[in-house]
């Protein structure tokens, strides 16, 4: 059948921890216990990444990189990648179980998917030992996924790469990946979609890329609500994604105009 199979699922702040504040903090801390003050922009600009490879491009970013070689008199090296990473892993597992309650309306959407047929999978950046907290405390909140890989299993590359993606629809036994969309609320979850070949959507409200607590959120006035979704949805537009949805809500909608296009012989990025 012409149609979409499957749908792939982030995990925080697509799925559970509404504004994905779990690493964020933990990235901002481990910083400043370096002597180097970062902004929450600089701390979520890489997310969805491996949280190694989220710190690396942190060390890399132009302001950062300046303030590291003014403290430490040199550039970054890998021992210090390793020496941040060694102070974050147990600084977010420390916390993790707080921030695996599912986002509004996730469970209910999943519950409709599958009545469809569809099959649920799953991507992150979290490594093994942090989704073995994560995955057991959310399952206790309702929130299940047939199936969850984490960059471990394909050879420490995660996102953007999109092996992680091929591995789902392996297990999945899905037939072509034009038949199967990703759902994320980071640059990187579009990034390995289309590196992926699959229809790619971004999340905008509970999102990493957005980066407001569900009471910031709500607290903002209607104007400027309407003006984060507006400015969130062109981040994600602009970086291949095609199509945004402000919650997951809308996703089987979404999923029915995309068989449509199917239909039509669209492919992902020609519709």
């Amino acid at each position: 059948m012409n149609k979409v199979e499957g749908v792939i699922l982030d995990w925080a702040g697509t799925a559970v921890d509404f504004g994905c504040f779990a690493p964020v903090n933990v990235f901002v801390d481990i910083f400043k216990n370096a002597g180097i003050e970062v902004t929450m922009e600089e701390a979520r600009a890489p997310m969805g990444m491996l949280k190694i490879d989220h710190i690396r491009a942190m060390l890399t970013m132009p302001r950062v990189s300046a303030l590291w070689e003014e403290k430490y008199g040199r550039i970054f090296n890998e021992q210090d990648v390793g020496n941040l990473y060694a102070e974050f892993e147990p600084a977010l597992m420390a916390s993790l179980s707080d921030y695996t309650d599912p986002i509004p309306g996730v469970i209910e959407t999943l519950e409709v998917l599958r009545n469809q047929g569809l099959r649920i999978g799953s991507t992150t950046g979290y490594t093994n030992m942090m989704m073995d907290v994560v995955v057991p405390n959310a399952l206790k909140k309702g929130y299940k996924p047939d199936f969850y890989i984490t960059p471990d299993e394909t050879n420490s590359i995660g996102r953007p790469y999109p092996y992680m993606i091929y591995r789902n629809m392996e297990e999945l036994k899905l037939s072509a990946s034009w038949k199967v969309v990703k759902v994320g609320d980071t640059i990187s979850d579009i990034k390995e979609g289309v590196n992926a070949g699959v229809w790619s959507v971004g999340v905008i409200i509970g999102s990493s890329e957005m980066g407001l607590s569900l009471d910031e959120f709500t607290n903002l006035s209607e104007f400027d609500k309407e003006n984060v979704i507006s400015k969130t949805a062109n981040s994600f537009m602009q970086n291949g994604a095609d199509f945004t949805i402000k919650t997951m809500s809308e996703l089987p909608d979404i999923i029915e105009r995309i068989n449509s296009l199917i239909s039509d012989g669209k492919r992902p990025r020609t519709n």
